[in-house]
């Protein structure tokens, strides 16, 4: 019989030595996939044993030119399926592929779900019933460019899934890539020698490892394949297969260490190995990968599968980690052999080794890179410092300015009790950033770099800037958040990873404010505007106070702090106006004339009622607003905005209006003939840690002429 065994890119080499060694004979290797014939007993030691192969299909029939439902219908419905099921048991069938007459996968399923079913009504007169979620028998069909295949599923759920790992961390490896980890790392070659993961997670690469040194089939205390339900299956040589197997097991002495910083995680990882039956065998400890000491007296193989920004950490984490690892493998695992899976080849070259061998594989979506190396006394030899190297000695001067600008903020922080503040701000043309400290964290805000730097140079700089402000800062490095522009489908976005959910609670003016420093662009909270938000608080007392484009209500928190008499805060955002009743909530606020409301700010502008002492008016530079009939923009549209708001200003009221565009210029004129006049205070609402950058917001007093 033939079959086909599905595997991830990258594996295929591995599941053909396998599948070999097994006894099959391999006809064919495909991307993602190897053929091989074998009988049936065969193709069940090898769902039992395989550990490359995710899923194992027998053939049934494959033909050229099926192109349409006719073809298809006529395909599907001349096979012999008595031979598989009979018309008592349900089935399902899992289509695949698309053309120009057969463009829905669903569809062309339901075709081949008639034909089986007409086949059996024809044959028994009895129509076999379909269940899609936990049919019998599987038939699966693929659609290419030369025609249609017909399989069943022979193996069932997936056989990587072993069945020890209830629990993961937050980016778990597939149980079959983990396998294929360890057999490239070569430490199968010597299964004597120390293993070490020192970011092990749930434990998966070591359980595998301890699987595979034992020679375990993986699939041996698995229930439930596919197989035992076709006709063909006999349970007695099932169970010899099965006791030949439990027969090769080993039992060496292993010696596998497996090291993460999560304590819950590491619970997750000793529990794992527990349910796999190997609870004795390995090591687990809660250890900082960032510290690494020696583990073992003599040399072995580290394997890891490091942490990458698709899934956890932050960016500043991944530098400080992959640096540290650098020197640390340097210090302390001199004749070791490494094998480290990531996505990210500017990370590796931050632990300035020289890689042996270079392997690509699949992990779920991600494409990921394996690299081999071997410690030997040159490459310990390229670096004796303890501390990680920069990329750039040039990067000196960064670090020295940032520490200049600290300590010339120093009285004014002491001075207003400021504990978020930029103290840095591309002051440094090549070191073309930004750099906000919230308390004890701090946010690295890359601008997009000039045409000249090559991306490569500007990100070497940025990971330099990275540790140099957890030093000077003395900020721990999973405190920073970096926001890097990157360009994807040709236009200039903000690269996005797993949200992490991490908020903090900031003071600002005797006001606190919910900031999240990780998940967004910005952060809930416009330093720049502190000034102007401390003269809402002043000015506030008493008054009807309205905030407009109102984002997270950090100026309508200080307008209540300052006893307005009634509040109303606008934004089209739920999410930006619920932040804003959590800051209300933040500071025991609660009135029932203080008021949230989600709108289109322009459209609730045109049609508002009242009137208001004290307004806020900070503006996008651009919008798509419904209520234009161009996209907004601030200097074309800002006289038509004044006019609106005018309505709504008290005789006495004072208007705040601000807005971020570069070399925006009032119309004064335009200003004069709604009959109101402007005082500019750009200058008197920048703080010491802005007033380098004049440009970052421009600000006016608006009253009534």
């Amino acid at each position: 019989m033939q079959f086909i065994a599905l595997t991830s890119i990258g594996i295929e080499n591995l599941l053909v030595d396998e599948l070999t060694a097994l006894g099959a004979e391999v006809s064919k290797q495909t991307v993602g996939s190897v053929r091989f014939e074998a009988d049936s007993l065969l193709a069940q030691k090898i769902c039992l044993s395989s550990r490359f192969a995710t899923r194992i299909m027998m053939l049934i029939e494959e033909k050229e030119g099926v192109k349409d439902k006719d073809s298809l219908y006529q395909f599907a419905r001349l096979q012999p399926w008595q031979e598989w099921f009979g018309p008592k048991q349900t089935f399902a069938v899992d289509f695949s592929g698309t053309n120009n007459d057969l463009k829905n996968t669903q569809f062309s399923g339901l075709v081949v779900k008639d034909a089986i079913v007409d086949y059996f009504a024809d044959l028994f007169e009895q129509r076999p019933d379909v269940d899609k979620y936990n049919a019998n028998v599987r038939v699966v069909a693929r659609l290419n460019r030369q025609g249609v295949a017909l399989y069943i599923d022979y193996s069932g759920p997936r056989l990587s899934e072993r069945g020890y790992r209830q629990d993961q961390g937050k980016a778990p490896i597939k149980e079959h890539l983990a396998a294929a980890l360890v057999k490239r790392s070569g430490w199968l070659e010597n299964v004597q020698q120390p293993l070490f993961d020192p970011c092990c997670g749930s434990g998966t690469i070591l359980i595998e490892a301890a699987s595979m040194a034992r020679n375990e089939a993986p699939g041996l205390f698995r229930e439930g394949f596919a197989f035992e339900r076709l006709p063909s299956f006999r349970i007695q040589k099932y169970k010899e297969l099965k006791a030949e197997l439990t027969a090769q097991i080993t039992d060496p002495k292993l010696w596998l260490i497996g090291h993460d910083i999560d304590a819950s995680v590491i619970s997750k990882a000793q529990e794992n190995a527990e349910r796999a039956d190997l609870g004795n065998v390995i090591k687990f400890k809660q250890s900082d990968a960032t510290k690494l000491t020696s583990v073992a007296k003599l040399p072995g193989v580290v394997i890891s599968n490091l942490p990458y920004g698709e899934r956890l950490g932050s960016m500043a984490e991944l530098v400080n980690l992959h640096r540290s690892l650098g020197v640390g493998f340097k210090k302390h695992f001199n004749h070791w052999k490494l094998a480290l899976l990531g996505t990210d080849e500017s990370l590796f070259k931050l632990l300035k080794l020289v890689k042996l061998k270079r392997y690509k594989f699949k992990n779920g979506p991600l494409d990921v890179v394996l690299n081999l190396y071997q410690l030997d006394d040159k490459q310990v030899e390229l670096s004796k410092e303890d501390k990680p190297a920069l990329n750039f000695e040039g990067s000196t001067a960064f670090a020295n300015r940032l520490k200049k600008n600290k300590q010339n903020l120093k009285n004014w922080l002491k001075q207003n009790e400021v504990s978020c503040y930029r103290v840095y701000d591309a002051d440094i043309p090549e070191y073309n950033v930004a750099v906000d400290v919230y308390d004890d964290s701090a946010v690295i805000f890359e601008y997009a770099a000039p045409k000249e730097i090559d991306d490569n140079t500007a990100q070497k700089r940025l990971q330099d800037v990275i540790s140099l402000t957890a030093e000077q800062l003395k900020i721990a490095p999973e405190n920073i958040a970096v926001k890097v522009r990157k360009k994807q489908k040709g236009e200039e976005q903000y690269t996005k990873v797993a949200k992490q959910n991490r908020t903090q609670v900031v003071e600002e003016f005797g006001a606190k404010f919910k900031v999240n420093l990780f998940d967004y662009l910005d952060t809930g909270l416009f330093l720049d505007h502190r000034l102007a938000r401390r003269y809402i608080q002043q000015n506030a007392q008493g008054k009807r106070f309205l905030n407009l484009f109102a984002y997270t209500g950090s100026a309508s928190v200080h307008a209540a702090v300052g006893g307005a008499k009634a509040i109303t805060t606008v934004d089209m955002s739920k999410t930006y106006l619920k932040w804003a009743q959590e800051n209300f909530a933040l500071n025991d606020i609660s009135n029932t004339r203080y008021r949230f409301e989600q709108a289109d700010c322009l459209k609730w502008l045109e049609y508002a009622q009242g009137q208001y002492d004290l307004i806020f008016l900070d503006p996008p530079t651009f919008s798509n607003s419904k209520r234009m009939k161009d996209a907004f923009d601030v200097q074309r549209d800002h006289i038509k905005l004044l006019t609106w708001v005018k309505k709504i200003l008290s005789p006495n009221g004072t208007l705040i209006f601000s807005n971020n565009k570069r070399g925006f210029s009032m119309d004064e004129v335009g200003l004069m003939g709604l009959g109101l006049k402007a005082e500019n205070i750009s200058d008197k609402t920048l703080s010491p840690d802005f007033k380098r950058n004049k440009q970052i917001h421009n600000s006016w007093l608006i009253t009534h002429g």
